[in-house]
């Protein structure tokens, strides 16, 4: 059993949903990126979704974009982003499942087997890339099954039952749910409108379902808590890395503990939630 699969089990088990929180790889810099991705698991991350930052996020609303920037401006490639995964496992923690999260190009651009074999040998567990439709999968799927990594798809509210099966079709670890339609960080969903999306997606997978975009606070997590597998926040989390910076857009002093502190918040809406 790879570390997602083992992570949603002991959720189930312990009858509660989990927080996912994204961060992008490197961001502000290096160094206080790396301290970010360290302190995750502490501040009660249960899976972790690093970006790759790329020059082109279709996907990304303007906070986690902004992120993005900030790391590329620190010169954080695709290698350094492997290195933190692989300094993550060997000075901090073997359990937590770690998801790499942007888009194919950075992927294709390397070569789609090596890519694969490089990112399992750090640690990686999971790809998340939202422009790679399932009509393309099979250039992935293959090298990432192989490498024992785990393919994480996106559905949307407008995914209905005759695209859903697709979808499905080559998702492993968990099906991720876009809650809104847009760009992230936007706008949120209702509680009764993620209800009846993730009832629906049940209905055809066993697969746990994750529900992000959109989610900023402690009571919108708890609430998808209460319908979902897990709850997934990003743009609120690098809300606050840059509310940790100066007006040179250095790191503060007091960022990372910031960071912490309000992923603890977070964590702590999802657990007050209990399954029945």
């Amino acid at each position: 059993m790879g570390r997602i699969a083992q992570r949603f089990a002991e959720l189930k088990a312990g009858k509660r949903a989990g927080l996912v929180a994204y961060v992008s790889a490197g961001d502000p810099d290096a160094a206080t990126g790396y301290e970010i991705l360290k302190g995750l698991p502490a501040a009660g991350a249960d899976l972790i979704e690093l970006g790759m930052p790329f020059t082109d996020p279709m996907a990304d609303g303007p906070s986690v974009q902004a992120a993005g920037q900030r790391a590329l401006k620190a010169g954080i490639t695709v290698d350094a982003t492997f290195d933190m995964v692989r300094r993550f496992r060997q000075e901090v923690d073997n359990d937590t499942p770690i998801l790499l999260m942007g888009y194919y190009n950075l992927v294709y651009q390397r070569g789609t087997e090596r890519f694969c074999k490089e990112a399992a040998a750090v640690g990686v567990d999971g790809f998340i890339l939202v422009d790679l439709p399932p009509e393309e999968a099979d250039e992935l799927k293959p090298h990432a099954m192989a490498s024992g990594i785990d393919t994480v798809l996106l559905t949307a509210p407008t995914t209905d039952d005759k695209r859903l099966p697709a979808v499905l079709k080559y998702s492993s670890g968990f099906v991720y749910f876009a809650s809104v339609l847009g760009i992230t960080g936007t706008k949120s969903a209702t509680e009764d409108a993620v209800r009846m999306h993730v009832e629906r997606i049940k209905r055809h997978t066993k697969l746990p379902v994750a529900v992000g975009f959109g989610i900023n606070t402690p009571d919108q997590a708890a609430a998808v808590a209460r319908h979902a597998d897990a709850a997934v926040v990003g743009s609120a989390i690098v809300n606050r890395v840059k509310a940790g910076l100066d007006a040179d857009g250095k790191a503060k002093h007091d960022l990372v503990p910031g960071v912490m502190a309000f992923i603890k918040t977070l964590a702590d809406g999802v657990r007050s939630v209990r399954k029945p």
